[in-house]
C-alpha cells in the first residue's frame, strides 16, 4: 500500500523556516549589537583618552604659562635692575665732573662780576648775574668760550639797572674732554 500523508507537513515545514529564520534574525540582531557596541566601546575609549590628554595638555600649558608669566616678570625686574644700575654708575662717574664744572665756572668770573643764579639741566648751563660793565661780561663770555669744560656760550640778555649794574644771563653747553678726546 501506497502511504499517504495527510498531515499538514506544508505549515510544519513553514512554521520550522519561519523559526529558523527568527533565530537567524535575532542571531542576526545579537551579532550586530554586539559588533556595535564594541566598535561604539572602542571609539569612546580612545575619546575618553584623548581628552585625557587634552587635559593633561591643558593643565601643563597653564603651569607653563605661569612660569612664563614669572620668567617675563623676572626678565622685566632684570631690566629695571640693570637701568638703575647704570643710572648708579652714570652719577658715579659724573660726580667729578660736576664739582670740575663749579671749579670752571668759579675760574671763569671775571672782578666785579657776580652771580646771582647758576643752573644745570642736563647738557645745558645758565648762569645768571651782575656786571659793572659790559665789559665784564664780554670777559666772562671769553673765559667760558676758551674753557674745556663749556662750549658755545650765548649771551641771552643784558640789561642796565637803575643801581649802574648790568644785569645779564649767559648759556652754554657742558662738555667733558675726557669724552671728547676719547671720541674722537
Amino acid at each position: 500500500m501506497a502511504k499517504i500523508n495527510l498531515l499538514p507537513w506544508r505549515e510544519e515545514l513553514r512554521e520550522q523556516r519561519n523559526k529558523e529564520y527568527y533565530a537567524v534574525l535575532g542571531l542576526t540582531a545579537a551579532v550586530a549589537f554586539l559588533l556595535v557596541y564594541l566598535v561604539s566601546g572602542y571609539y569612546q575609549g580612545r575619546l575618553d583618552n584623548q581628552n585625557a590628554r587634552n587635559n593633561y595638555i591643558s593643565q601643563e600649558m597653564k603651569v607653563l604659562d605661569a612660569k612664563i608669566s614669572e620668567i617675563r616678570d623676572l626678565q622685566d625686574t632684570r631690566e629695571e635692575l640693570i637701568e638703575r644700575m647704570e643710572l648708579i654708575q652714570a652719577l658715579q662717574g659724573n660726580r667729578p665732573v660736576i664739582v670740575r664744572v663749579f671749579d670752571e665756572v668759579a675760574r671763569s668770573i671775571p672782578d666785579d662780576l657776580f652771580f646771582t643764579e647758576l643752573s644745570v639741566k642736563g647738557e645745558s648751563v645758565i648762569v645768571g648775574g651782575l656786571a659793572k660793565s659790559n665789559n665784564r661780561v664780554a670777559a666772562l663770555m671769553r673765559n667760558f668760550d676758551q674753557s674745556e669744560w663749556f662750549t658755545d656760550p650765548v649771551l641771552i640778555s643784558v640789561r642796565a639797572t637803575q643801581k649802574g649794574t648790568n644785569e645779564f644771563k649767559v648759556s652754554m653747553k657742558r662738555v667733558n674732554p675726557r669724552q671728547e678726546s676719547e671720541e674722537k
